[in-house]
């Protein structure tokens, strides 16, 4: 079976293939076709999954794609613990949310487009969770990056859906330019980009080059998993259809960040003392803090879980920035179930009375009974309350925190009473209360969109019991050796059992909630009454504008980038153009003096030779025909008479000889009388 792992991200790229060239036109067989594309992925995910669980070494399978002369780059695949419980993790929420776009969606004239494109979406997702290199993750992250952009900006008649996406896909380069400087350095220091050499040669670098890579690689998943400073790409990322939400918060796109520091985390302990895991921790503690305190004073629906997510990475990176490899891993997993189930579930809302404002909404339990139900499981998933998954995995990240820095402990501890808090808050908006607008009125979503919901909330309510600490009393000897928690977390060392911190996680997290009650839950809000949470002045309206983050970026970074764009403008137009143009001038000029030289000299002097050659060459006519000519025609004429003239003496009359005969005996006897 694992073979076949390859063919996990082709099922959807070749959907994304027949939807874009032959089926365009028809919606319901390319909505059919996504679906049963990521089907055959999920199943074959899981076949991957069960037949991982009995191999002790990775399985690989590569081959040469770019030989350059003595090395060749090699391109393939491989399962290891890693690979095989983050397929099944994303094939299974991508399911869902495939599943669920088609209630969703229905009806949009871009139906088949917007199936194609999260096809191409999961490819992206799968190929970097399968890749054994460097070049196919990077390749993988890219094509994400731009389904992203394509995505967000999916109703790109609407500006503020387009500046989206454009906003997303500019921040998230930075992140990405600074991996590909990564990936050249690990090349040039260790001659590879497979994963398993890089791992092997990294332990005999120069300490300094193995943190700079980590610190690179970090760097893109940062920009990727939307965490301080590179955040402010993913709240506007809910310009986009819900489902695309889902798709970026949970299964895909953010989780690539997290992934990827996972998959390259030999690279981040190579060098004693971890030094490049300090950042990594100190970011993700700040992250999760930062976007927690944002989600209390949210009242878009949706952006209240944006900024969640944004909170929940940061808990990602903090597991993996104190060494807590399973801890880390195991939020991502859990959390992608509860937090799918959240999106979707505020989808069905939005879907059933058309507002993301929470303060239009209320009551709406009663109206959406199977929404409320699931999204409740949700939010307690995602408060950390026992027994549902998002407990047994955040509470694994504050027990490794406090055994390894209790100061990130706090932070951490600190943003888990703030979730609890604006989750409460959330739910008792939505879903408690009378309608806060009249002119709403709800309806239950169809059961193309529900039944996602069912699923995803049994996977936020369960699969926290699959990470049970072994040594946990009453639970532990239970569900504590399960296969699939000793699969993953014999990788690396798991955190031990600690009851005092499971104590305080809980407390938090009840007191988060019971603050919510009283603010929100107890008197629900009526129509036109202000939020409690208002009383804080100053503070509310800063946290309400989120930091003014974007408003300092745009008075700086923006501003600047657009002012050194004029500069440089500036420059080409008055210096580079000004030289290039008197080159041009220069040229000109030059061109016309070579004419007039040309002209007046040059072919003067051809024109004078030429000129004089015609002049010999009369000259010569005039001889040949006069001269030569004529002394040829002379000589002939003379000969002409002179034969005419002797043959006068050839008469054959005796008296002309005898004639001639005494002319010349006169003529000898005069010269001889003359001498």
């Amino acid at each position: 079976m694992l073979q076949y792992t390859w063919l996990i991200p082709v099922f959807p790229l070749a959907s994304f293939a027949l939807i874009v060239f032959f089926t365009n036109r028809y919606k319901n067989l390319s909505a059919r076709l996504a679906v049963g594309a990521i089907f055959l992925s999920f199943l074959l995910a899981m076949g991957v999954f069960f037949s991982a669980l009995g191999i002790e070494e990775p399985y690989r399978s590569a081959f040469s794609w770019f030989p350059t002369g003595t090395t060749s780059l090699e391109i393939g695949f491989m399962v290891d613990p890693l690979t095989a419980a983050m397929l099944a993790m994303v094939t299974t929420v991508c399911l869902m949310i495939f599943i669920y776009s088609q209630g969703y969606m229905h009806g949009d004239r871009l139906y088949s487009r917007f199936f194609a494109y999260i096809s191409l979406f999961a490819t992206g997702m799968l190929g970097l969770v399968i890749a054994d290199n460097l070049i196919l993750a990077f390749i993988s992250w890219e094509i994400m990056g731009l389904c992203s952009y394509l995505l967000i900006g999916f109703w790109f008649e609407r500006p503020a859906a387009a500046n989206a996406a454009k906003k997303a896909f500019i921040t998230t380069k930075v992140g990405d330019v600074l991996l590909f400087l990564g990936m050249l350095l690990l090349y040039f220091q260790t001659g590879s980009l497979t994963f398993e050499t890089i791992f092997e040669r990294v332990n005999h670098l120069p300490p300094n080059i193995v943190v700079a890579a980590g610190l690179l690689i970090f760097a893109g998943a940062v920009g990727k998993s939307a965490q301080f400073p590179l955040h402010v790409w993913l709240p506007d990322a809910m310009e986009g259809p819900t489902p695309v939400s889902a798709l970026i918060h949970a299964a895909t796109m953010v989780a690539a960040g997290v992934y990827l520091v996972a998959r390259t985390f030999p690279i981040f302990t190579a060098v004693q003392g971890h030094p490049a895991l300090v950042p990594v921790a100190i970011i993700g503690a700040f992250t999760a803090l930062f976007a927690s305190t944002i989600a209390v004073a949210q009242n878009d629906i949706k952006r209240v879980l944006a900024y969640s997510t944004i909170s929940q990475l940061g808990y990602m990176m903090t597991a993996l920035g104190v060494g807590g490899f399973v801890a880390g891993v195991f939020h991502l997993i859990t959390h992608a179930f509860f937090k799918a189930l959240l999106f979707l579930g505020s989808g069905s809302v939005i879907h059933g009375v058309g507002t993301n404002d929470m303060m239009e909404m209320g009551g709406l339990r009663k109206s959406m009974p199977l929404t409320f139900w699931t999204f409740l499981a949700g939010m307690l998933a995602l408060s950390g309350i026992p027994p549902f998954a998002g407990f047994w995995s955040k509470d694994e990240i504050l027990s490794h925190a406090f055994d390894h820095n209790q100061v990130i402990w706090l932070v951490g501890t600190a943003a888990a009473f703030l979730t609890a808090f604006y989750m409460a808050r959330q739910v008792f908006l939505v879903f408690f209360g009378q309608p806060r607008n009249t002119e709403i009125h709800a309806h239950e979503s169809p059961p193309v969109m529900t039944g996602p919901l069912v699923v995803l909330a049994l996977g936020a309510t369960l699969l926290g019991l699959l990470g049970v600490p072994a040594d946990m009393p009453l639970l532990g000897p239970l569900l504590g050796n399960n296969p699939f928690h000793h699969f993953v977390g014999e990788a690396f060392e798991a955190t031990p059992f600690n009851p005092q911190v499971m104590g305080i996680s809980i407390s938090v997290a009840l007191a988060g909630l019971a603050l919510g009650w009283l603010l929100y839950g107890r008197n629900p809000l009526a129509a036109g009454q202000t939020d409690p949470l208002e009383r804080l002045g100053p503070l509310w309206v800063t946290l309400k504008n989120k930091y003014w983050i974007d408003e300092i970026y745009n008075a700086t970074v923006v501003r600047g980038v657009i002012l050194l764009g004029d500069l440089l403008f500036a420059f080409d137009f008055r210096v580079i153009d000004g030289l290039v143009n008197l080159a041009g001038k220069a040229t000109v000029a030059f061109s016309t003096l070579n004419e007039r030289f040309d002209t007046y000299v040059v072919d003067g002097l051809v024109n004078l030779a030429g000129k004089g050659t015609v002049a010999l060459s009369t000259l010569n006519e005039l001889f040949d025909t006069y001269v030569v000519d004529g002394l040829v025609n002379g000589i002939g004429k003379a000969a002409d008479i002179l034969g005419r003239e002797l043959r006068l003496i050839q008469t054959g009359r005796v008296q002309n000889y005898l004639l001639l005969l005494l002319v010349s005996v006169l003529m000898l006897a005069g010269v001889f009388i003359y001498q």
